[in-house]
């Protein structure tokens, strides 16, 4: 059975930083596209930022600068670094993977909350 477990996720101050990690357990093969998502109270889904198995990235426009996706294809883990948050980060935040021969998974979700 395949899960990802999301931790890292708080309170903390505008300007601060907080860093995410997602594990992906189970019998799996290999992992494809990693990435985060994240969904604000009233708002879609909406794409945070996405890392290959080769490490090409891809962000959502509102992160750029700010927020850095990176994996460790050992561990079968993807972590964000989010500095410089701002009020409008807040969010729960979604780890996904796609997994080679099983599909798209996702996390249970963890809540960043951005305020002083």
């Amino acid at each position: 059975q395949v899960q990802l477990v999301e931790s890292g996720g708080g309170l903390v101050q505008p300007g601060g930083s907080l860093r995410l990690s997602c594990a992906v357990s189970g019998t799996i093969f290999s992992i494809n596209t990693m990435g985060w998502y994240r969904q604000a109270p009233g708002k879609q889904r909406e794409l945070v930022a996405t890392i290959t198995s080769g490490g090409v990235t891809n962000y959502g426009d509102s992160v750029k600068g700010r927020l850095t996706i990176s994996r460790d294809n050992a561990k079968n883990a993807v972590y964000l670094q989010m500095n410089s948050l701002k009020p409008e980060d807040t969010a729960v935040y979604y780890c996904n993977a796609k997994i080679v021969g099983l599909g798209n998974y996702w996390g249970q979700g963890t809540q960043v909350t951005v305020s002083s």
